[in-house]
């Protein structure tokens, strides 16, 4: 191979998106995923109830140091492996195909049961706003389905189409919440003083400290969706990498500053105790008192754009990762077809509509409620499994770079943060799972569903791969120019520091 060599692929027909996607679009969909005032209208209320109350700030600080750590391996890791499988690209390389295939398929589960169930929270909700203005009352599913038409139509088209859309509705709902904090801040209060539960150890440590961490986490899932654009991304090797910390610190600094502003609107004990007697009126309280009826309103129409928002995010998220694993023969391979003029993975976007559906009309049949059920028990499933992605993944990044000590990458990136960050999330899941009952609302059946689906998912790996073993090959690694050359041994890349 010629000196200076950039990369070897393995490709069996391989095809890819295409797109200009910018820094600020990239973080935008990102950020949108996180639904920024979806998590402060319900599960920071959550939080202050069932969790830490007045300690729950810090909660989510620790969270983003823990993802800070972990976007470190994550983002270096994401300059050798140029795909935009994410979670099943880096698994791939970095522990093994069978590994990799397992992953690809718990990824796909956590994300399309995430991006389902929030059909449950958005048709009530939809309705609830409706109802308000006096408009009639319809069925939950009605509105889930037809807003499921409109998520479906825009995720059919560019991708570019999408993140204008959700440029302009995460700027309302992030200026709404930056408001209300602000007149919380200005006016200290009411003069009530500013909270100061968050500085206090034994405020951090009390109630239900990890229910507070596991609500946190739930604030920050998506984060790592910036690698799953780097086709579509203008330039991916600097893009990506700064989108994914931009990402993860707004995300952090916003849901920390904005759940200490609340406690000091309202009062530590007061928000407590509101968000156990009512925690869906307390955002809207909040802002009535601090912005007057019209920013009540304001934040109650918001709330439904945000879910909105974050569907949509979902939504070309999941069909992504579809595409991802039809182009490595893990999945019909139909679903790798690009749409000639939006370039868009329209078939998969259009199969994602379809599967979404189906689950709804089951929720429907099954007489489920649409939020304490189909919704909590859907979001219970992906918390669960995102987390065990995130433990999986920076695993990868350590065992990869461990075996290749040739590519010079130094200790901190290498080994150091990403070790901090796997015993950070070690933890969380294993909270996580001494926590599951509350993540399914108290149900036995949905807990142990949940569980064996996550489990059930990684376990295809070893078995897809052992059944086909020609699928699951098309990953390729990169290095810069400067790096060692690369070389295709077998199926698989590999990076040999001896072979010129």
């Amino acid at each position: 191979m010629p000196t200076g060599a950039q990369r070897v692929e393995v490709r069996r027909g391989h095809t890819r998106l295409e797109g200009r996607l910018t820094l600020t679009s990239i973080v935008l969909m990102v950020v949108a995923g996180a639904a920024p005032l979806t998590v402060v209208g319900g599960p920071v209320p959550l939080a202050f109830a069932f969790g830490n109350g007045a300690g729950l700030p810090t909660m989510f600080l620790v969270t983003g140091v823990i993802l800070v750590l972990f976007s470190v391996g994550f983002t270096e890791m994401s300059r050798y492996v140029p795909t935009a499988g994410a979670f099943y690209s880096y698994a791939f390389v970095g522990i093994g195909r069978r590994t990799g295939i397992g992953t690809g398929y718990a990824a796909l589960l956590s994300y399309f049961t995430l991006y389902v169930g929030m059909y449950g929270l958005l048709g009530p909700a939809i309705n609830s706003l409706v109802t308000s203005y006096g408009g009639p009352s319809m069925p939950w599913w009605l509105w889930s389905v037809l807003s499921l038409l409109v998520v479906g139509f825009v995720g059919y088209q560019n991708i570019e189409f999408s993140g204008k859309i959700l440029a302009v509705l995460l700027a309302a709902e992030v200026v709404i919440v930056l408001v209300l904090d602000a007149a919380i801040v200005f006016t200290a209060g009411h003069g009530r003083g500013f909270s100061g539960g968050f500085l206090s150890m034994s405020e951090v440590l009390s109630g239900a400290p990890g229910v507070a961490f596991l609500f946190a986490v739930l604030g920050f899932i998506g984060f790592e969706a910036t690698v799953v654009f780097r086709d579509e991304a203008r330039d991916p090797e600097r893009t990506l990498p700064r989108a994914t910390y931009i990402a993860v610190l707004f995300i952090a600094i916003f849901y920390s500053f904005t759940s200490w502003a609340m406690l000091s609107g309202g009062g530590e004990k007061a928000i407590v105790e509101a968000s156990h007697a009512a925690p869906d009126a307390v955002l809207p309280n909040l802002a009535g008192d601090y912005l007057g009826q019209v920013g009540a309103d304001l934040v109650r129409i918001l709330f439904v754009t945000s879910i909105f928002a974050c569907v949509l995010t979902f939504h070309n998220v999941v069909a992504r990762y579809m595409f991802s694993l039809a182009n490595r023969d893990l999945l019909p391979a139909i679903w790798s077809g690009v749409h000639q003029r939006f370039a868009s993975p329209h078939v998969a976007s259009l199969t994602l509509s379809a599967a979404a559906i189906a689950f709804i009309a089951f929720g429907v049949l099954a007489k489920l409620d649409p939020v304490s059920q189909f919704y909590t028990w859907l979001v219970g499933l992906a918390s669960l499994g995102y987390i065990a992605l995130l433990v999986v993944s920076a695993a990868s990044s350590i065992v990869f770079f461990q075996r290749r000590p040739f590519l010079g990458v130094g200790a901190w990136r290498a080994t150091i943060a990403p070790t901090l960050a796997l015993i950070g999330l070690v933890t969380t899941l294993i909270i996580v799972l001494w926590n599951i009952m509350v993540l399914v609302g108290d149900n036995a059946i949905a807990a142990f569903g949940v569980v064996v689906s996550v489990i059930v998912a990684f376990a295809l790996g070893p078995i897809v791969a052992a059944l086909r073993p020609e699928a699951g090959w098309e990953v390729e690694i990169s290095a810069p120019a400067s790096a060692p050359i690369l070389h295709a041994e077998g199926a698989a890349e590999v990076l040999d520091p001896t072979r010129q």
